[in-house]
């Protein structure tokens, strides 16, 4: 038996009438007539006593119409609930350190004040944890400013930043703007991990011009690379955005390197064949839409 008989048995109940049931739920009477039958001949059993052109339920008919109303609320309740679902469900975010950083807790706070029923959960990791998390199906989607590597993922670019080449105003390299690639590599070099779009990309400008070399400091942490250049401990490369603050209070200064070219782009990714939800789209627009603040 099928839930559309026990809909269509409720009815007749409620309707004390094969003909009222047929027009609430929008079907032929004899559609009705029917399902009833099917109903009494699947269980062997009466449901309606049929008396002068009226029903009247039987013992039977009434213990029936218990679970069948029972049966009928519940599957109502769960369309009601996963249609709030669609709206107020969780949603599995993924950043890189940059975005995690700085970006992500104001696109959540924005999202928040539109969608207070909502529940976000973010993992903030290096590009290429992401990228796996994202092909395992761990997140619904993520923004990074590393490069994706897989076919199977889709990648939109929304907003453009570019990595900032910073050392201590008092850094010997101060005196020599423009910096030369081959002065810059002489000074101890800070750096992202292995595996951060920062350092990937950094990486890949030096490869395609034919340098090397050795880092001094590798972090996970940007304010630790920070901070270590504005103490004088090296010429740290990271994303400017994140190195604004300082650069206005003067605790850094930015170098300018000849023939270093670092712009680079922030991008929303989710797999190719994951269905984003309603929510999952206006977060996403959300943050193609939104202003930084510095």
């Amino acid at each position: 038996m099928t839930l559309r008989h026990m809909k269509i048995f409720v009815a007749v109940c409620a309707e004390s009438s094969m003909t009222k049931a047929a027009g609430k739920l929008h079907i032929a009477q004899p559609a009705v007539s029917i399902a009833i039958k099917e109903l009494e001949e699947y269980y062997g059993i009466k449901l309606f006593d049929r008396i002068s052109r009226r029903l009247y339920l039987t013992d039977m008919g009434r213990n029936f119409l218990e679970y069948a109303t029972h049966i009928v609320a519940l599957f109502d309740d769960m369309e009601k609930s996963i249609r709030q679902w669609e709206h107020s469900g969780k949603l599995r975010i993924g950043a890189s350190i940059t975005v995690g950083t700085h970006l992500m807790p104001q696109y959540v706070n924005a999202f928040y004040k539109t969608h207070p029923q909502s529940r976000i959960d973010v993992f903030i990791g290096s590009s290429d944890m992401i990228e796996k998390k994202i092909l395992q199906n761990d997140l619904d989607f993520a923004v990074i400013e590393g490069t994706v590597h897989s076919d199977r993922i889709f990648c939109d670019t929304y907003m453009k930043d570019r990595l900032a080449v910073i050392c201590s105003p008092n850094d010997p390299l101060c005196e020599k703007e423009p910096v030369k690639i081959e002065q810059l590599l002489s000074r101890p070099l800070l750096v992202r991990e292995t595996g951060s779009g920062t350092r990937e990309l950094f990486d890949h400008v030096l490869a395609s011009l034919e340098y090397t070399y050795t880092p001094a400091w590798e972090s996970t942490s940007t304010e630790a690379l920070i901070n270590a250049a504005g103490q004088g401990l090296g010429v740290a490369v990271i994303p400017y955005i994140l190195a604004q603050p300082k650069l206005k209070a003067g605790n850094i200064v930015e170098l300018q390197v000849e023939n270093l070219r670092l712009e680079r782009g922030f991008h929303i990714i989710y797999h190719k064949n994951k269905r984003l939800t309603n929510p999952a789209k206006e977060f996403i627009e959300m943050c193609q839409n939104c202003m930084v603040r510095i």
